[in-house]
């Protein structure tokens, strides 16, 4: 019979729908600490506490591993040489956020475009102020990363009149939902006229601060930056002093580098600063959908179908069809 490890957390609620696993498998259940014994003999392993770095350590015990699924989109935890060198088949949670991160991403701009956070604070203050507002029809973004959650964020900002463009790996033409995707190698060299700069991009060794002060430098000084995807893919320091200075008008930040943010850091209380902790995909039901997915693969797995798409940990992400 199969061995399935899940890997939880303390307080983490486990779906009733995962009860159905036992009839073909032995499941086995742990924490953090119990992986590596929970880990010898097992065929599979589920990341259902998709933050923790357990599995580094506990690799050595992973005697019989075939698969590992991870319940997140990010696979940054899992680049680590022994699984990359292992063989195992890696899936992760690819297209479950890419609606409401697409959509946080448009609720974004559209509190910058529409001053929403200057609006919330006049009221605060029972002020009535009339003021012009912008319209974003017109405007232009670049989204990096081009994988599902930034095709999905760039149909949505197309579908509202803003004209997408994306940066990738590679440079590439005739796209169906970025007017050109330039290479993320050269992107100071495309942010002249951007109003919202996103960052989609998954972490890896290229884009591992790859948002620096010569990007921010190279915006013009009314853009915002909007990140969804790493903390680490921005150098925080250089962001802050883009703030300070004027350089870029606003960030609206879903993810930061510390996560979470200390108390006293200063992107709490720079102006034009939205931040947010690391929630832009838990839109209500998202674990319920979770376990769909993660049910959907065990279901060809028990029956050797293959995945409907597996992960590059070489390259960190789901490779484009």
């Amino acid at each position: 019979m199969t061995t399935l490890t899940i890997l939880t957390s303390p307080g983490r609620v486990r779906p009733a729908s995962f009860e159905r696993l036992s009839r073909d498998a032995e499941v086995r259940w742990t924490e953090a600490e119990g992986l590596a014994e929970s880990l010898r003999g097992a065929d599979a392993l589920l990341l259902w506490d998709f933050f923790s770095p357990a599995l580094r350590g506990a690799m050595g015990a992973a005697d019989s591993l075939r698969w590992v699924h991870a319940a997140s989109a990010g696979v940054d935890s899992l680049r680590f040489p022994a699984l990359v060198e292992h063989g195992a088949v890696v899936t992760n949670a690819h297209g479950i956020f890419d609606q409401a991160i697409a959509e946080y991403v448009l609720h974004t701009v559209l509190m910058f475009a529409k001053h929403a956070p200057e609006s919330l604070e006049l009221q605060r203050r029972h002020e009535w102020e009339r003021r012009e507002l912008e319209q974003i029809r017109g405007t232009r973004a670049l989204v990096v990363g081009t994988g599902g959650i930034g095709r999905r964020i760039a149909q949505l900002l197309g579908a509202v009149g803003i004209e997408v463009a994306g940066a990738a790996s590679s440079a590439r033409d005739g796209d169906a939902d970025f007017s050109a995707i330039h290479d993320s190698a050269r992107l100071t060299e495309h942010l002249g006229d951007v109003d919202w700069l996103v960052n989609a991009a998954p972490l890896t060794e290229a884009t591992t601060g790859l948002f620096d002060a010569e990007v921010f430098a190279a915006l013009p000084a009314r853009a915002r930056f909007i990140s969804i995807g790493r903390g680490r893919s921005t150098r925080t320091d250089d962001l802050v002093h883009a703030l300070r200075t004027g350089e870029i008008a606003g960030a609206g930040l879903d993810v930061v580098d510390p996560e979470p943010l200390p108390p006293g850091h200063p992107l709490w209380d720079l102006p034009g600063v939205v931040l947010t902790a690391h929630l832009s995909g838990d839109t209500e039901g998202w674990t319920d959908r979770l376990a769909e997915q993660f049910l959907d693969h065990w279901d060809r797995w028990i029956a050797g179908e293959a995945f409907p798409q597996t992960v590059d940990l070489r390259a960190g992400y789901v490779p484009s069809r």
